[in-house]
């Protein structure tokens, strides 16, 4: 929705750039000058760079950037998208000054942004904040009740207190959190009292009557919203938390859509985007192959076998970024962060997911897809399915080059990362679309751009 009331912005300050800059024309109304096609033309190139390049420098990825780093990107996105949009306008040669036309248009974005941006705090302001009663008191509702006061997605929330359960309540660690309600009161009046907005069911275990249902089921159908850990972390933070995930919930929820018309759509798209990215990047991948050769002794190319779609092995191929004596003992091990293992050039090709190209070739092949769970060695993924629950879901869709996990989990080097990581690949499973996919793409050349995490 951001994304596109920015494209809209755009579009309306290129427009009112053109009829600034028109000249009268006898017969001719200012109407049809600025609605010409190669206006149009302008207006909708220049909302569609700067809409994609907000993207490319994790504007919309990022909720909680410092003023500094934001007018930042902004600034790179301005320097970058009014060049491109000036090259574009060049090109159907527009009657005037290019360079004007698009420096009233940035000009013009400008104003729109601080107008728009204040009337959206003004209606915050005036709608007010969203009341939230949590259900449960232990260490699933204090996280809860930390992460809806950390901002970002939910500003704008306030946490009026916890209502407890069966479960063993530790007020000392709930001090100053919220107020934490009597259990003789009735739920359905306390949303009445407190005018919540909403309900947050914080407990694992919900069976053994420990969860007051008959008095959720009251506040529901009085037309309050109620949301579970795995709703709630599935809308929040774009994961699914494996601890508190029933198989019931995978069953009878939305989502896990991989029809043919989805598999044609994603293998068209996986064989136009990788041949597009082969051609772009040969003489990177030609570079970088000499640079390794120069840089230490060994292959270019380092192919080892991966899990991929229906728990299948295949040869995963990459420029090589460790010394070849890396696992001399033929123990397999995680790369962990400063590995003394990496070579000089394979810690750059590294963090610039420059060794991943080579995978280009899998993906034409069809073992990989451009967007997926992270392929992993199959002494890695016998020990994962035996910790991590639903582990082979993510088997389900093919591996790929880059991420839903990839670029919303900075680093994974152990266990505890894998399971992190696997509540990311999770939502991608269930959520998988080409819409997505796009924004994978998307948030990868932000993650590469500010070098933000590693792989």
């Amino acid at each position: 929705m951001e994304l596109f009331a920015d494209g809209v912005l755009c579009f309306i300050a290129a427009l009112l750039s053109a009829a600034t800059l028109a000249h009268p024309v006898p017969g001719v109304s200012p109407l049809m000058q600025v609605i010409s096609p190669v206006i149009l033309f302008s207006a909708f190139s220049f909302a569609l760079v700067m809409a994609l390049l907000y993207s490319f420098v994790g504007l919309y990825r990022h909720r909680n950037l410092g003023l500094v780093p934001m007018f930042l990107r902004i600034g790179f996105a301005f320097v970058i998208g009014g060049y491109i949009t000036y090259l574009a306008i060049k090109y159907v040669r527009y009657d005037g000054y290019a360079s004007s036309l698009v420096g009233y248009s940035l000009v013009y974005l400008m104003g729109g942004l601080a107008i728009y941006r204040g009337a959206a705090w003004g209606i915050r302001q005036m709608v007010g904040t969203r009341r939230v009663l949590i259900v449960g008191t232990g260490p699933d509702a204090r996280q809860v009740c930390t992460d809806l006061r950390a901002g970002g997605h939910w500003a704008g929330y306030d946490v009026v207190g916890f209502f407890p359960t069966a479960e063993q309540t530790d007020r000392g660690a709930l001090r100053g959190a919220a107020h934490i309600f009597d259990t003789r009161l009735r739920m359905v009046d306390l949303v009445r009292e407190h005018k919540i907005s909403e309900i947050i069911v914080a407990v694992r275990e919900q069976r053994g009557g420990g969860v007051p249902m008959d008095q959720l089921l009251e506040c529901r159908i009085g037309g309050v919203p109620i949301m579970d850990l795995a709703y709630f972390y599935e809308r929040t933070k774009a994961e699914v938390p494996v601890d508190s995930l029933k198989a019931s919930w995978l069953v009878y929820g939305d989502g896990f859509v991989q029809g043919r018309a989805r598999e044609f759509t994603k293998r068209v798209f996986d064989i136009v985007s990788s041949s597009m990215l082969l051609l772009l990047g040969a003489p990177v991948m030609l570079l970088t192959a000499l640079a390794i050769r120069m840089d230490s002794v060994g292959p270019i190319l380092y192919r080892q076998e991966r899990v991929g779609l229906g728990g299948q092995g295949f040869m995963c191929i990459k420029f090589r970024s460790m010394r070849t004596d890396a696992e001399k003992d033929g123990v397999a091990r995680w790369a962990s962060k400063n590995d003394s293992r990496i070579t000089r050039v394979g810690a750059f090709i590294r963090k610039t997911r420059i060794d991943e190209l080579p995978q280009l070739f899998s993906v034409l092949k069809g073992e990989m897809s451009m967007v997926g769970p992270r392929p992993e060695r199959p002494s890695f993924v016998a020990q994962l399915r035996e910790q991590i629950p639903f582990y082979d879901l993510r088997h389900t869709v093919k591996p790929g080059l880059t991420g839903w996990a990839q670029v919303r989990y900075a680093y994974g080097a152990s266990l505890e990362d894998a399971r992190k990581k696997h509540q990311f690949d999770l939502y991608y499973v269930k959520n998988n679309s080409l819409l997505l996919d796009l924004q994978v793409l998307i948030e990868t050349v932000s993650v590469v751009l500010f070098r933000e995490g590693a792989h």
